[in-house]
């Protein structure tokens, strides 16, 4: 697995992997792709210094396998020791381990970037997600009951938080 930071070249990829997830329901609250424009913001906040995104070079070939991302909780200035985690595969990508393996290191690394807190929000139907996040040390810290609406069904969010320091 070589992750690097990302660089804007790698927007097209990092869309990409995130718009494959949107039909499932299950990752992103977005009903409707993105597109490369409405997420250069985004991407912008990230900085290797402060708030990282990582991209995962595919093995197998060209492209990106995912990403992650260390974003702003709640954007004042009290939060700036907590960081929200966000993980994208790409479809190939998924099932073998790789998840696990950038939040491993997304944990590891996040003193250096003086990151005391870890937040993941996550569908509560997202098992797979869940189950990841609570193999890596993480515990539900709010649930907050059918606060989306998916094509007519109404979701939970679960925000599952690590403390590091």
């Amino acid at each position: 697995m070589k992750v690097r930071d990302a660089a804007l070249t790698d927007l097209e990829a990092i869309v990409a992997i995130y718009n494959s997830t949107v039909a499932s329901r299950e990752v992103t609250a977005d009903l409707e792709p993105v597109s490369c424009a409405s997420r250069l913001p985004w991407f912008q906040e990230h900085s290797p210094e402060r708030r990282p995104l990582w991209v995962v070079e595919n093995d197998a070939g060209p492209g990106l396998a995912g990403w992650l991302s260390f974003s702003n909780f709640y954007g004042r200035p009290a939060y700036r020791h907590t960081a929200e985690l966000s993980i994208y595969l790409a479809p190939e990508a998924r099932g073998r381990r790789l998840g696990s393996q950038l939040l491993e290191k997304a944990i590891q690394f996040a003193p250096e970037i003086e990151v005391k807190t870890l937040l993941g929000f996550i569908f509560g139907h997202n098992q797979a997600s869940l189950a990841l996040f609570t193999r890596h040390g993480f515990s539900t810290w709010a649930h907050l009951p059918r606060v989306a609406e998916l094509d007519g069904t109404e979701r939970d969010l679960v925000i599952l938080g690590r403390r590091i320091a």
